[in-house]
């Protein structure tokens, strides 16, 4: 298997980011239930924007978390840009017969989730001076996570046939492409989602993405919200995700994941209660 990934800055900590960039790109290949094998950098930036060592942190980053990969760098391209870029293109192997996909969600899945939502919110917070230290490092540590642990979990169950990684389309977005493809229901238990620390307070304070309106936008009558959720759960709901965890499709208990919801039997929705 093939993929691409690269974004700009999310935060300022040049190490941080670089590991992020990677974690990112490489949760692609775990979304498939798949291997990273080798990996390419790619990096835009302009040299003369900022020290020499700056650089070289974020390059350190992309390495630090390749190699936890158990992957590869074998090269990569950069291009004079003056707003930073970084990612990675990775290869990787996956058994045919064991590969997920998103159209393979049966009735009585249940639905595991791997990292906390809120990454979005949070890194807009911080950018307002809203988020505490605290808040973001948390935030960070999460995004840096490969999704390698969660993709051995689950793989090690065997029933596994459906996942996704949560990323910009946010948990409702990607859930609706599986919805779709699947022609099932999912239904999500928003008091079950795992939340980064301070979101709820960052949501009442108006720290909310444009992603996540278009996320909504996106899915539109494909969501029906129960009265009773928060509207803060509906904004973590959609929030777009930066490296954010995998949702796997799952009849057993899937080790170091949330439960967060089910699939049932129906016309393609999804529903938020």
């Amino acid at each position: 298997m093939q993929t691409m990934d690269f974004f700009t800055p999310i935060v300022d900590d040049p190490y941080a980011y670089g590991q992020i960039a990677a974690a990112n790109a490489l949760s692609d290949v775990y979304a498939m239930g798949g291997t990273p094998v080798t990996v390419m950098n790619i990096a835009c930036f302009d040299p003369s924007l900022a020290p020499a060592d700056v650089w070289a942190e974020v390059f350190r980053g992309l390495h630090d978390k390749t190699v936890e990969s158990g992957a590869t760098l074998v090269g990569g391209h950069s291009v004079i840009d003056a707003e930073p870029k970084f990612g990675l293109s990775v290869t990787g192997v996956v058994d045919p017969e064991r590969a997920w996909r998103n159209d393979r969600a049966k009735v009585g899945d249940q639905i595991w989730l791997s990292k906390p939502l809120g990454t979005g919110i949070v890194t807009t917070a911080a950018k307002n001076d809203a988020a505490s230290p605290e808040e973001l490092q948390a935030a960070i540590q999460s995004m840096a996570m490969l999704n390698k642990a969660a993709c051995e979990e689950a793989m090690a169950i065997g029933d596994v046939q459906c996942a996704t990684d949560v990323t910009g389309f946010g948990l409702v977005g990607h859930l609706s492409h599986i919805s779709r493809a699947s022609q099932v229901r999912i239904e999500i238990d928003s008091a079950s989602l795992p939340v980064l620390p301070g979101v709820e307070a960052m949501v009442e304070e108006g720290h909310v993405t444009a992603g996540g309106g278009r996320n909504r936008d996106f899915v539109g009558q494909r969501l029906t919200v129960d009265t009773s959720v928060p509207r803060w759960l509906v904004h973590l709901a959609s929030d777009p995700q930066t490296s954010g965890g995998l949702a796997v499709f799952s009849q057993r208990p899937v080790s170091g994941s949330t439960l967060i919801g089910r699939v049932s039997e129906g016309s393609p929705a999804i529903l938020l209660s």
